[in-house]
């Protein structure tokens, strides 16, 4: 039984569907909500951008790196967490 998850999705010119993991939605999902964009027009960037896998693999390295930068300390400092570097220790 696999545990990937169908959604549709609505490209420039046609109707698709994309399997992920329930994580990897919800990453997604993180990302649109963050991004204030909606799963198309995330799909539809990756699809214009992606030179050559599959819409689906294209997804994910999509997701992977949107959340590298973030784990990068300038994406850290830019997400208002500060530098993790500098943090106090726990008591």
């Amino acid at each position: 039984m696999s545990t990937l998850i169908s959604r549709n999705v609505t490209l420039s010119d046609r109707r698709t569907s994309i399997r992920l993991e329930p994580e990897m939605w919800d990453a997604l999902g993180e990302i649109c909500t963050r991004e204030s964009r909606s799963l198309h027009d995330i799909c539809r960037q990756v699809d214009r951008e992606r030179t050559q896998s599959g819409l689906t693999a294209g997804v994910r390295v999509f997701i992977l790196s949107y959340f590298r930068a973030a784990a990068t300390e300038e994406g850290h400092a830019a997400a208002s967490h500060g530098n993790s570097a500098k943090a106090p220790p726990d008591p």
